[in-house]
């Protein structure tokens, strides 16, 4: 064997090792970032189903915009499921406390006349607690009147009267979803447990067809622009400046009886009459409507200081957004 031989043979077994080693080390190297990927992987499964269960969390009914400290718990008749929700405030959120089972109005939900046994479609409060020893067995063992029709259901030309909530017949209490006149009826047993959670002109009772969530930070967003409408509403209120306070109300704005004319001329008038020194919401409850979008209530509690002293009043204003985000009233009310 020459020399040059020799260098060749003797060369082979070294690139042989040397490239073993390099797979070696490649496949070393393989490992680790499929560990690595396989790690990352787990993480991010992790990280999706934590923000999975912090979405659940913070999501709340739409509807509930604001929930001032004086209102305990809200009341959301889901008429599709037949399901009265009941929610209260838990560290800034709206939770749910319990639900159970309701029937409503023989003909189903969206009442719009008198003896249609239809169940309305709003936003309403309970106004006062009944005596049913009093009353025909059907009421059962309470009943609370609802505010139909409101400011809302008059602009809309709804008549009717009566929506309550209220027990069953203690001889026949099992009733189909769809069976009352028009009211709301909850078992017996199931509404002595919400007697004394229910306060007259505090407590809301939402009527819609189904449940509709949101997130926290959705319901944040709309609060701050909601908001932003009520406080140009009060701050107009306050400098007497009529014009812009006028600005703020539809073009086909009612209030009872007036049109946005008449009222015009009535607001007009009380700006003249008189300097107001403050104007201030307490109690501020911001709530959307179920049914129709982009329509929102405010209900409030306007303290006035004129030179006479405070004059506090329970307000309620509806509000109808446009496509260009412009807010405006279309109706409003007092309690």
């Amino acid at each position: 064997m020459d020399r040059r031989e020799y260098r060749e043979f003797s060369g082979r077994p070294r690139n042989c090792c040397l490239n073993f080693e390099v797979v070696h080390v490649a496949m070393k190297a393989m490992r680790s970032s499929v560990l690595l990927i396989l790690l990352a992987l787990n993480a991010s499964v992790v990280a999706d189903d934590s923000l999975f269960a912090a979405a659940i969390e913070a999501r709340q009914p739409s509807w509930l915009i604001e929930v001032p400290d004086s209102v305990t718990d809200i009341l959301v008749a889901e008429t599709d499921a037949a399901t009265m929700r009941r929610f209260t405030r838990s560290d800034g959120n709206i939770v749910e406390i319990d639900q159970r089972y309701m029937s409503i109005g023989l003909n189903g939900p969206g009442k719009e006349k008198a003896w249609d046994r239809r169940t309305p479609l709003g936003v309403y409060f309970i106004t006062e607690s009944l005596d049913t020893s009093k009353l025909h067995e059907k009421y059962g063992v309470a009943a609370f009147p609802l505010d139909y029709p409101n400011a809302w259901d008059r602009f809309n030309e709804r008549t009717g009267y009566g929506i309550w909530l209220h027990g069953v017949d203690r001889n026949n209490p099992q009733r189909p979803p769809l069976d009352t006149d028009g009211c709301l009826a909850l078992p017996n047993d199931e509404l002595l447990k919400l007697v004394d959670r229910l306060e007259p002109l505090v407590t809301p009772v939402i009527i819609a067809r189904k449940m509709s969530w949101a997130s926290s930070v959705e319901m944040e967003k709309l609060r701050l622009e909601f908001r932003l409408a009520i406080d140009m509403w009060r701050d107009s209120l306050e400098k007497g400046d009529v014009l812009n306070h006028l600005s703020l109300y539809s073009n086909d704005f009612r209030y009872r009886d007036m049109d946005h004319s008449e009222w015009a001329a009535f607001r007009i008038n009380v700006f003249d009459s008189r300097t107001l020194r403050s104007v201030r919401l307490e109690n501020v409850m911001l709530v959307a409507d179920p049914e129709v979008p982009d329509l929102y209530l405010s209900r409030f509690t306007q303290v006035l200081a004129t030179a006479d002293g405070l004059v506090s009043t329970t307000k309620r204003l509806y509000w109808r957004r446009t496509e260009a985000r412009r807010w405006q009233i279309v109706s409003e009310d007092a309690g």
